[in-house]
């Protein structure tokens, strides 16, 4: 072989050899930050954890501060807040009654025809009606004016058959979602405005008052007869339809639960006990904190950087508004520290919210075996392509971690407002059923999140307490729970009873 031959095959040689050791550097760089990766998964996952015990004192932390709640005004972060209903929906109410749901950019107005114990809903009618921007940071008069116009509308499709009887004014069950300082069973004032309203004259107002002068403006003969939040509507329309209903959690964007108490257990209540001897509290139970409730680092991130730093921590563990957040926060700390995108990171995956829960939720449920609609969403949302299946299915770990963590400590929630009512064991082979009534869209639609919670509840409560505890979907209870409520708090009731 001739020198430049040999040369030749040196050169070629080291150059083999040098591609080589860039491979395995490249393998060992990549390998490392895989490894790193898995780890960040591997702390989040450890600091999520909820082992049984642990969600045990979790829904005994609950109990604790219920009482506190209900002993003084302040006296916990659960406000307990009397909610004035304290005759709930027996099924023999009778007549045509109205409600007037607003809670949110849109507002719908229900009519509900009952017939007592053998008809039940004989009919129910509903609209739905967008409120237009200018309105939701105008005056008072200018958007109540709207709302009951929009009532009276709907008041004049009433059929020949369904009207109410000569004589009587019309009653309306009116479900307010924003928060309000309630005074008795049919008016409450606006404490502040969320949601993006910012109509600054109602604050400090009776809501009740202000939708009562606008529906005389209008020209329409009726009456207020409850005020509710949709807590509370989907406690009575779940009662309504169940006897047993003992609370209602709503599990959707936000969070909350309502339950009925014993009266006489309500130290700060000072009226007169109403004769039913029940009144539903609201517990606002977004607002439960507990050091048993296992923060981390993303959470507490996304606490300092929420409008509200300090509140609602249960709430940002737990709804729909907050899981999807979560996830991105941790994706982006892979993505920052392991590089799991490439080299940069994903400039949409720095936007806050922009993962929303319903397209966790879809990750999360994604059974194709090449996780296609994983991979979809990354595309479509965060503009992230060419991603491998291994890093697909670390996607998914993510949002089980998340979702697991949330359903557990829902169904701990649950366990703590049964142990408040002494119905979270079975006493003297007693067999008395407990309800619960839920609704919301995470509840609804998020099937890994309901399954898994509904499963906790049952490892909490144990094989023979849970014989007792049922678990009910109440669909849209806060419209036509407000109907009902009207209903059983009409001003004819006394007049009709024998």
């Amino acid at each position: 072989m001739g020198k430049v031959a040999v040369g030749a095959a040196v050169v070629c040689a080291a150059a083999v050899c040098a591609a080589a050791a860039l491979v395995v550097r490249h393998r060992m760089k990549s390998s490392g930050k895989w490894a790193r990766a898995l780890s960040i998964l591997k702390e989040f996952e450890e600091k999520c954890g909820t082992p049984s015990s642990n969600l045990k004192q979790v829904a005994d932390a609950m109990t604790v501060e219920m009482h506190a709640g209900l002993a003084s005004e302040g006296g916990s972060k659960l406000k307990m807040i009397i909610s004035y209903v304290h005759n709930l929906p027996t099924g023999d109410e009778k007549g045509l009654f109205y409600a007037l749901d607003l809670g949110g950019t849109n507002f719908r107005v229900l009519r509900v025809h009952l017939g007592g114990k053998e008809s039940r809903v004989v009919k129910q009618e509903f609209e739905e009606v967008s409120i237009p921007a200018h309105l939701m940071t105008g005056s008072s008069d200018e958007l109540f004016d709207y709302i009951a116009s929009a009532l009276a509308k709907f008041v004049a499709t009433e059929s020949d058959s369904q009207h109410v009887s000569p004589g009587r004014q019309r009653e309306l069950g009116f479900t307010f979602s924003f928060p309000v300082r309630q005074t008795s069973i049919s008016s409450g004032t606006l404490i502040k405005w969320t949601k993006g309203f910012s109509v600054e004259d109602t604050v400090g107002q009776d809501v009740v008052g202000e939708l009562t002068k606008a529906i005389e403006r209008a020209g329409l003969d009726m009456r207020v007869a409850v005020l509710v939040n949709d807590t509370v509507g989907t406690l009575a329309g779940g009662r309504y339809n169940n006897p047993d209903v003992a609370a209602a959690v709503i599990l959707g964007t936000g969070t909350n639960a309502a339950y009925v108490e014993h009266a006489h257990a309500i130290p700060k209540w000072h009226g007169l006990l109403p004769k039913s001897g029940e009144m539903v509290i609201n517990m606002e139970w977004g607002n439960f904190r507990s050091s048993n409730l296992p923060l981390t680092e993303y959470d507490q991130a996304l606490d300092a950087g929420s409008l509200n730093p300090g509140e609602q921590i249960f709430e940002k563990m737990i709804s729909g508004m907050y899981l999807g957040e979560i996830v991105r926060r941790v994706l982006c700390k892979m993505a920052e520290e392991a590089a799991i995108f490439g080299d940069t990171v994903p400039p949409k995956l720095k936007i806050p919210f922009i993962l929303r829960t319903p397209n966790t939720s879809a990750m999360h449920h994604d059974t194709s075996p090449d996780l296609k609609v994983v991979a979809t969403k990354l595309k479509d949302i965060l503009e992230i392509s060419n991603t491998s299946l291994k890093l697909r299915k670390l996607i998914v770990e993510v949002c089980d971690i998340v979702a697991t963590r949330g359903a557990r400590l829902s169904a701990a929630g649950i366990v703590g407002i049964l142990k408040k009512l002494g119905r979270d064991t079975v006493k003297d082979g007693e067999k008395q059923k407990s309800v619960v009534a839920l609704d919301g869209g995470l509840y609804e639609h998020y099937t890994k999140f309901r399954t898994c919670m509904e499963n906790t509840l049952w490892e909490l409560l144990g094989e023979e307490a849970s014989e007792n505890i049922a678990v009910e979907h109440s669909m849209d209870g806060s419209g036509i729970g407000a109907a009902l409520l009207a209903a059983s708090h009409s001003q004819y009731i006394e007049v009709e009873e024998p």
